[in-house]
């Protein structure tokens, strides 16, 4: 289960990560709470902070793939992980001093969500650089599984120290002091034991020859597309959990945070699990993809609280099947020169689809009720399976077409 961390420099990556995602969790954590606190509870606030944090990837995550094709990897990160740093340092002070305003949070969100856009993809791509393409789906599924242990201790250790310290200003800089880490872990590695891809050189049309190749592999396209109908709704799962809790179940604040708690540790269940295998094949992509969805509907239609919270744990293990396997199988179908590219793809779909299917979940929710909602959502998954398989063929078949043509001539 553990074989990628006999790999010296995978191994202090991915305890340096780990100290480092349990950092993110306590400043995500702290970041909302400092935003209603200067904004006497703006819901709308707290809106526009998140979205000027997830906004840059949206419209630059493309570009910040080119650069992780154009430049070393590992320079590249030990840059990005010391300025976000520095953004966890300064806004920390502002707010220990007393100092800190509504901006500074905005400003912090759109420029962390910008340094993002470059080292997400380039993170992501630097995974097979370690551990090579037999431990690759190893490496990404641990690193899951550190996210989902830090997504389910972070914010629970960050509220407790918020109220015990009196104030978010000590969160941001404990998260600045777990950054040294993850940057140590980086300086500090064996360059000689590193299977590097060489820098791309600096040339036009690199994005639009990126997007070019992910539409001419059919084993990067289907992963990608399917991944994209998949985060579409999954992002949007943790407010169905919540619709449910408090309109559905009539739970309190309590009883909602068991159940965020529940879906998180299915999640952690599903890395692990993914972790102990040693391929990855479209029977595991898929099988995730309809067990998301099936599992969403049969939340939807939970006849009692215990009976959802139960459902809850089979939903984290799929998703995180189904994202496991994405993202290792794309990588493991792109060469060298393009991968940071591709990651930059992978990544806009995967962050992209979140506001649509937040806002679809939630109108229908409106509408029909939160079981409306949660069991819809399911079947879009579902139909979105399917998709992901059509619009594939179409669009391999249609270039494999273009291709023949000039041979026929």
């Amino acid at each position: 289960m553990f074989r990628s961390l006999r790999i010296r420099n995978y191994r202090m990556f991915a305890i340096g990560g780990a100290v480092s995602n349990v950092g993110t969790w306590l400043q995500r954590t702290a970041q909302d709470w400092l935003i209603l606190d200067l904004t006497n509870g703006s819901a709308a606030a707290l809106g526009t902070a998140t979205a000027l944090q997830f906004l840059p990837m949206l419209l630059f995550g493309m570009f910040g793939g080119v650069l992780a094709d154009r430049y070393p990897k590992r320079p590249l990160l030990i840059t990005a992980q010391t300025l976000m740093a520095t953004l966890a340092l300064a806004i920390g002070v502002l707010t220990m001093t007393g100092a800190a305003q509504e901006w500074h949070v905005y400003v912090m969100a759109f420029t962390l969500g910008m340094i993002s856009c470059v080292e997400v993809p380039t993170r992501q791509a630097f995974v097979v650089e370690m551990v090579g393409r037999d431990d690759l789906p190893n490496a990404i599924a641990l690193n899951s599984s550190s996210f989902n242990l830090a997504r389910v201790v972070g914010p629970a250790v960050a509220g407790m120290l918020i109220y015990m310290l009196g104030g978010t200003g000590p969160l941001f800089l404990m998260n600045a002091l777990t950054f040294a880490a993850v940057i140590s872990s980086l300086v500090f590695m064996r360059k000689a034991e590193l299977r590097p891809s060489d820098p791309v050189p600096r040339a036009k049309g690199q994005l639009r020859e990126g997007l070019r190749y992910v539409l001419r592999h059919e084993k990067l396209l289907m992963p990608i597309l399917l991944i994209a109908f998949v985060s579409m709704f999954s992002q949007a799962f943790s407010m169905s959990i919540a619709l449910m809790a408090r309109e559905e179940f009539k739970a309190g604040a309590n009883s909602f945070g068991l159940a965020s708690s529940m879906f998180a540790v299915g999640a952690l269940a599903g890395a692990l699990l993914a972790a102990r295998r040693v391929t990855i094949s479209r029977r595991m992509l898929f099988g995730g993809a309809i067990g998301f969805g099936v599992f969403q509907i049969a939340a939807g239609l939970a006849p009692s609280y215990l009976f959802y919270l139960v459902l809850l744990v089979p939903a984290g293990v799929a998703l995180i099947t189904v994202n496991t396997a994405a993202n290792a199988a794309v990588q493991l179908a792109t060469s060298a020169e393009m991968r940071g590219r591709v990651m930059g793809i992978y990544m806009l779909v995967f962050v992209g689809g979140s506001p649509i299917g937040a806002s679809l979940v939630g109108w229908l929710s409106e509408l029909g009720g939160p079981r409306a909602g949660a069991v819809l959502a399911g079947g879009f998954v579902l139909a979105g399976t399917a998709m992901a398989v059509l619009v594939t063929r179409m669009i391999t078949g249609r270039v494999a077409r273009r291709r023949a043509v000039p041979a026929t001539t």
